[in-house]
């Protein structure tokens, strides 16, 4: 067949696999159709969608995803604070707190089984709140909403993802680095490059992250600056059997990844999210994704994000 109908073929062929194996069809059994949370007394919502099982809202406080069990392999996920957890919020200049997840926030059960978490505003210039909801038996969207109460700079959230140990190996996809031989790729995160590193999304984006806002105590970080990002997308795996956490975002919503060099004891993914000055008033809000596969090479990973896309322009 000609060269360029070949290739469509074998993209086409990379998103099929991609979605069957992110279906859950890659760790042998067939994925329950419950999706839906399901809140207990104790102000939390559990979960078992057949292929992950765990909690949101541990003790009723604002935290994401956690005691988080990959069900076909036993595999436990996640540790310390969890998946998808609203860490450090920003404005230039100002840090609000030592993190989202310590503010008081409220939470309901929306009819189709996903949770909206607010957090009112308080004592900060602006409102946020997070919807939390299953695409798939191995697939979770959070989407972020902010409004603002008077004007703010360079607002962002610190979307943060800790893993269990077995999770040593974090990968950035970026748009070219000498082991990626200066193509787009997934570069792993090797010791060599920093402690901790960040990967930007373009390079108008660095006096933001920059601007201060990370020598804020507590826990101040000095970020190494990696190369730029490709698209949004990051994961991380365990070192036995292959099985991947997969996050990613649209470029519009998603301004840099961060993460700590390969088996630093953090085993954490950061998304920075936003990026961006609102009005009094204004409403935005991002996205982002966290997918579960088994056994799924890179190709499929990034056939996978491009089919995200389409659905998430």
């Amino acid at each position: 067949m000609p060269a360029a109908r070949g290739c469509a073929v074998r993209t086409l062929c990379f998103v099929a696999v991609a979605t069957a194996c992110l279906a859950g069809l890659a760790g042998g059994q067939e994925p329950s159709s419950n999706l839906a949370f399901v809140p207990n007394d104790k102000g939390e919502y559990t979960f078992d969608t057949g292929v992950l099982r765990g909690t949101l809202r541990a003790g009723g406080k604002s935290l994401g995803l956690s005691s988080v069990v990959h069900v076909p392999s036993g595999t436990r996920l996640d540790r310390s604070m969890g998946l998808l957890s609203h860490y450090r919020v920003f404005t230039t200049g100002q840090r609000y707190g030592a993190g989202g997840w310590d503010w008081p926030s409220t939470a309901r059960l929306l009819p189709d089984g996903a949770v909206q978490v607010t957090w009112p505003a308080a004592d900060r210039p602006f409102e946020m709140g997070a919807l939390y909801r299953w695409k798939d038996p191995q697939t979770i969207d959070v989407e972020t909403t902010v409004t603002a109460r008077r004007d703010v700079s360079g607002f962002e959230v610190f979307l943060a993802s800790y893993f269990a140990q077995s999770f040593a190996s974090p990968f950035v996809y970026v748009g070219g680095h000498t082991e990626t031989h200066d193509r787009p790729g997934l570069l792993l995160a090797r010791r060599s490059f920093g402690d901790w590193q960040m990967f930007p999304r373009d390079a108008q984006i660095v006096p933001l992250i920059h601007d201060g806002r990370w020598k804020i105590e507590p826990h101040p970080v000095d970020w190494a600056i990696m190369p730029r990002l490709a698209a949004p997308l990051c994961l991380r795996r365990t070192t036995a059997d292959g099985l991947t956490a997969i996050l990613m975002a649209p470029p519009t919503d998603c301004f840099a990844i961060s993460t700590p060099y390969e088996g630093e004891t953090h085993y954490s993914l950061y998304l920075s999210l936003f990026g961006r000055d609102l009005k009094a008033g204004q409403t935005a809000k991002a996205r982002a994704r966290l997918a579960i596969a088994a056994g799924i090479p890179d190709e499929q990973i990034i056939a996978f994000y491009r089919q995200y896309r389409k659905e998430h322009p």
